[in-house]
């Protein structure tokens, strides 16, 4: 005899979220449960996100508790994802029903331009780009804050000079860290050690970022540049849940294996509804020591920016420019390592003002509510 839905419901009360560790019942993600008459059971749960990096262990999980039931012939699971509404619901009973703080950048009035540097790899220049690129729109007379969200990773505040800075505490307000004219905030400025390590996973990486989202006083800015960890990972989709508004800026370098790799970066946006501004290639290549920069060593290939814009426009429906080819340069590593950004301890180099006039494009962008929903309705009669 097959079991009932209630049997199976509570079979399901033993299956515990891999990142929040409560039962899924509980969580409100069983949305329905059928037991047909041949005893197959299909049942439809709710994902948080549509990324959800844990599906695999879930769709595991759930099919081992209800196999183990009398009369079970099959188990069906078909993943949807959670709403606005039920998502929000979820985030307040987690917090004990305490209101969680505003994000400013998050409401729809909001004037800030977000850009979040992504790559789809590490090595390939993304925390160098993100810096220099803050300090050139800085330089520019914009007001421009860097959130280093590489929480692992986290190198922004060494390559702007103030690894050993910490932010100032006044009441439950974290004051951000001024440097080169920027407003700067990393975890690495929030741990008790400079060599202290970061191990954390899903739920807490996303409260760090809500953290330093919310809890930070970035005043009024132009523009914020979020310093993203490689790949596609927890603060990926937390970025994409929490900053809607955000464009990517994807960052690549010439080869063919960085390319590919760096697409995946640029699809991952279209996954949270972001939008991708632009591709930026980084590494292009060497002006020639003896012929002069008229003359390009490529050291690692051609064309792999071009690729990825091309890649991800026909990807995604809409153009997606290259917004630069930033040349090899000594000069744009040492700065990074003595906290002195290359586009102003040497604004005349050719990477400097590659990425000056990325950043003026960028920083250019109309900054207005064209497009944002204001969250108006009409007034009734």
């Amino acid at each position: 005899m097959a079991p009932t839905a209630d049997q199976v419901t509570a079979a399901l009360g033993g299956v515990l979220d891999p990142e929040i560790k409560k039962p899924i019942t509980d969580l409100g993600m069983v949305e329905s449960v059928v037991v047909r008459e041949d005893g197959v059971v299909a049942v439809r749960i709710l994902l948080t996100v549509a990324g959800c990096p844990m599906k695999d262990t879930l769709r595991r999980d759930i099919t081992a508790a209800v196999s183990k039931l009398d009369g079970v012939a099959g188990v069906e699971i078909d993943l949807g994802v959670m709403s606005a509404e039920q998502r929000a619901a979820l985030q307040t009973q987690l917090r004990g029903g305490v209101a969680e703080k505003e994000i400013p950048f998050s409401r729809p009035d909001s004037l800030t331009k977000v850009f979040a540097i992504a790559s789809g790899k590490g090595g390939v220049g993304k925390s160098s780009v993100t810096v220099n690129l803050a300090v050139a729109m800085a330089r520019q007379g914009l007001s421009v804050g860097v959130l280093d969200a590489d929480i692992y990773g986290h190198s922004v505040p060494a390559m702007l000079g103030v690894a050993d800075e910490r932010p100032t505490a006044v009441d439950d307000m974290i004051m951000p860290v001024p440097a080169h004219g920027v407003k700067v905030i990393s975890i690495g400025m929030l741990k008790p050690k400079r060599d202290q390590v970061v191990a954390w996973r899903g739920p807490i990486l996303d409260r760090a970022l809500v953290q330093m989202l919310a809890d930070v006083y970035w005043g009024d800015l132009d523009v914020l540049l979020l310093d993203l960890p490689p790949g596609t990972g927890d603060i990926a989709i937390s970025v994409g849940q929490r900053l809607t508004s955000a464009e990517v800026i994807v960052v690549t370098t010439p080869q063919e294996a960085a390319a590919e790799v760096a697409e995946r970066a640029g699809t991952m946006a279209q996954m949270v509804h972001q939008r991708v501004a632009g591709v930026v290639e980084n590494m292009s290549y060497l002006p020639c020591p003896h012929c002069g920069p008229e003359h390009r060593i490529e050291i690692f290939g051609s064309g792999g920016g071009t690729r990825v814009a091309e890649t991800l426009s026909a990807r995604l429906g809409y153009n997606i420019p290259l917004l630069g080819e930033i040349p090899l340069d000594e000069r744009l590593r040492a700065g990074g390592d003595l906290g002195q950004p290359l586009v102003a301890a040497d604004p005349e180099t050719a990477a400097a003002q590659v990425l000056d006039k990325i950043a003026g494009t960028l920083g250019g962008k109309p900054r207005g509510l064209l497009g944002r929903q204001l969250g108006l309705s009409p007034a009734g009669r």
